[in-house]
C-alpha cells in the first residue's frame, strides 16, 4: 500500500381531496388526515394494518439547507448493516409507507460530519425527478446546535427510531495544504496503474473536489478527492474519452495511504463521478460509512463506502447507468 508525505411541491398539510403523484411508474396518493368518522371505518385503516410501518428499517435521508429550512431526499433504508433501496419501484405497498413515514409533522433526527446537529420537521414533500431513480424528498424547519449554523450538507434518521447519538460540538475540518499535496500524490500514483491518460492541463485542474474530515473508527484525518478528465463533476454530458477518479486517503502519523479509489472510464461504464457527501455511523456499528453523490450525463444518484475486514469497499449504488454494482 503506497503512503504518501504529509505535505416543488405536494403539500402535506391538511386539505380536501387527494393528491396524486407519479413516481417511477407508481400512483402515490397523498392523503390529507382522516376525520373523526373516517378515522372509525374499516378503509380508513386499512393501510396501516397492511402494512405497519415498523415492518422497514429506518429511512436514510440526505440533501441541503439552506437557511432555516432544508429538502432532503430519501438514500435508502437501513437493513442491518447495509443500506438497500427504498421504496422497492414495483411495490405500491412500500410507496404508500413511505408517505406515512414522510407525512407532515414528522420529525427527522439531522447529523453532519458524523455527529447529531439537530432536528428537520417536515411540512412539505415532493419528488425529485433529477435523480436516478425518482426520489421522494421531503422539505421543512431546521432546529440547530449553534455550532451547525454555517453547514449545508446533512444526513437524516427519523427521531422514532431511537437509533440517535447524544449531541456532540460540530466542528467542521478544513482541508491544508499537505492534505491537498497528498491527494495528487495518490491520484499520480493511480492513473497509470489504471491505464488511464493523464490530464494534460495537469492534476491541479483535474482535480474538481477535495474534502477532510475524521471519522468514527479511523484514527487521524480522512481526506477525498474527485479527479475529472474532459468531463465536470455535475450532470452534464462527458467529453471523448472522459473518465472520473475518486480517491480517499487515510492518515498515518505524518503520512497517508491510499484507502480506496473509484476509476470510471465513461466509455465502459457511462458517466458516473462520485464526490465525498457526508458520513455517518449509520448502522451503529462503531465505524462510520461514507456516503457519495454520483453525477451522470443525465442525473444523478448514491452510492455508499464502508470498512470491511479493514478494507474501504463500495457497499452500495443506486441502480444506474450501464454499470452494473457488484458490491466492492
Amino acid at each position: 500500500m503506497q503512503r504518501y508525505l504529509l505535505a416543488i411541491a405536494v403539500i402535506l398539510t391538511a386539505a380536501t381531496g387527494c393528491d396524486n403523484v407519479a413516481w417511477g411508474g407508481l400512483d402515490i396518493e397523498l392523503r390529507p388526515p382522516p376525520t373523526s368518522s373516517e378515522s372509525n371505518s374499516p378503509e380508513a385503516l386499512a393501510p396501516l394494518d397492511t402494512l405497519p410501518v415498523e415492518t422497514h428499517g429506518p429511512l436514510l435521508l440526505a440533501g441541503l439547507r439552506s437557511g432555516s429550512r432544508a429538502t432532503l431526499v430519501v438514500v435508502g433504508e437501513l437493513d442491518g448493516d447495509t443500506l438497500a433501496p427504498f421504496p422497492d419501484p414495483s411495490s405500491l405497498q412500500e410507496a404508500e409507507a413511505l408517505t406515512t413515514l414522510t407525512r407532515a409533522g414528522s420529525r427527522w433526527t439531522l447529523f453532519s460530519e458524523g455527529v447529531r446537529v439537530g432536528t428537520l420537521i417536515v411540512d412539505t414533500a415532493t419528488v425529485e425527478q433529477d435523480f436516478c431513480p425518482s426520489k421522494l424528498s421531503v422539505s421543512g424547519m431546521v432546529e440547530l446546535v449553534p455550532t451547525a449554523n454555517g453547514l449545508e450538507r446533512l444526513l437524516a434518521l427519523p427521531e422514532s427510531t431511537n437509533r440517535t447519538l447524544a449531541y456532540e460540538p460540530y466542528r467542521e475540518i478544513n482541508h491544508v495544504y499537505d492534505q491537498r499535496v497528498a491527494t495528487l500524490s495518490m491520484a499520480s500514483a493511480a492513473i497509470p496503474r489504471v491505464g488511464a491518460a493523464f490530464p494534460p492541463n495537469g492534476l491541479l485542474a483535474a482535480r474538481q473536489d477535495v474534502q477532510a474530515f475524521e471519522m468514527a473508527g479511523s484514527p487521524g484525518t480522512t481526506i477525498a478527492a474527485t479527479f475529472m478528465y474532459e468531463d465536470e463533476l455535475a450532470i452534464a454530458p462527458p467529453g471523448q474519452d472522459a473518465y472520473s477518479l475518486f480517491l480517499v486517503g487515510t492518515q498515518d502519523g505524518e503520512l497517508y495511504q491510499e484507502a480506496f479509489i473509484w476509476y470510471r472510464p465513461v466509455e465502459d461504464a457511462g458517466k458516473g463521478a462520485p464526490r465525498y457527501f457526508n458520513h455517518l455511523d449509520w448502522d451503529n456499528d462503531g465505524q462510520a460509512e461514507i456516503l457519495l453523490d454520483v453525477f451522470g450525463s443525465e442525473s444523478r444518484w448514491f452510492a455508499a463506502l464502508a470498512k470491511r475486514n479493514g478494507e474501504w469497499i463500495r457497499t452500495y449504488q443506486d441502480a444506474c447507468g450501464p454499470e452494473q454494482f457488484s458490491g466492492s
